[in-house]
């Protein structure tokens, strides 16, 4: 697949270098600019980043950074089975446990709940980082809620983490799916709370916990550029209403005066045969006349 001019490999992060220079300069720079589009794709384009991450797996699957990089491209466009033996093979070449909580994501995805709870409660968990920890309360409480245990997946979200005023980068997400649950429980009045406050939390849009909360509240949005276009629309039509009716009156109008005029003729025709039929009086001779 064509790759920008633009991109050269070096935009990786450092560790991935690192790993790269196990491979021959013109392979590991081959390897590295397709990383690079599989990073920048991912968001916008996965199936184009699932293509770049394929090349990149081919030209180096000992690598484990490109085992987790198709390991992420197959995640985005739901390949979870594909995903999850990447993710097991990273993990098997490094013996990070970082991936952890992406793992018992595709076990959900791949409709096993069960299996996501039980990574939840294994000992691997108390090595992630606090981000790590959270994203794996955030998955625990998915699969709670796959199974249907609205109530234990809110308790799940209940944390210091939930509670806390500091704003970190996972924040957002964890008030939004506290939200989410308690919404999905019928418990609307905390869900709103708890949406405002994921808005709040939310300073790069990482949620619609913005269009959730206006939902709640009943607010609609409209389309400018179609409202504009429906006003368009009614002056249009309302203009063409007024031509027709000019139209009609014109029509009416010219009807009228032939009306008129032919009334006129044909009064003329009945005086001027009335006078032709009229009785003529002669007047008597004088030897008829009354005489004194």
């Amino acid at each position: 697949m064509p790759i920008p001019d633009d991109v050269t490999g070096e935009e990786i992060d450092a560790d991935v270098r690192q790993e790269l220079q196990s491979l021959p300069k013109g392979l590991a720079e081959d390897v590295s600019r397709n990383l690079v589009m599989v990073a920048r794709l991912i968001d916008e384009d996965p199936e184009g980043a699932y293509a770049y991450s394929r090349i990149a797996l081919r030209l180096a699957s000992r690598v484990a950074a490109v085992r987790e990089a198709a390991g992420f491209a197959a995640y985005a466009n739901q390949k979870y089975s594909e995903a999850l033996a990447e993710f097991r093979a990273a993990r098997r070449m490094t013996g990070n446990v970082d991936l952890w909580p992406v793992m018992a994501d595709c076990e959900r995805g791949l409709g096993r709940p069960e299996k996501a709870l039980d990574m939840a409660g294994a000992p691997e968990v108390h090595k992630l980082d606090k981000a790590g920890q959270v994203e794996m309360r955030l998955v625990a409480a998915g699969a709670r809620r796959d199974m249907g245990q609205l109530d234990a997946a809110i308790v799940t979200l209940q944390s210091p983490e939930l509670a806390s005023n500091s704003v970190q980068p996972w924040t957002a997400r964890l008030r939004y799916a506290y939200a989410d649950a308690l919404l999905a429980a019928g418990r609307e009045g905390e869900a709103r709370e708890w949406f405002a406050k994921a808005v709040e939390s939310d300073k790069d849009g990482s949620t619609d916990a913005s269009d959730r909360l206006a939902e709640l509240d009943g607010v609609e949005f409209v389309d400018a550029f179609v409202e504009d276009e429906d006003e368009d629309d009614i002056v249009e039509a309302a203009a063409d209403a007024d031509a027709e009716a000019d139209a009609d009156t014109e029509v009416e109008t010219e009807d009228d005066g032939e009306d008129e005029g032919d009334g006129e003729d044909e009064g003329e025709d009945d005086i001027v045969e009335a006078e032709q039929t009229k009785p003529v009086v002669e007047a008597d001779d004088d030897d008829d006349a009354p005489r004194g």
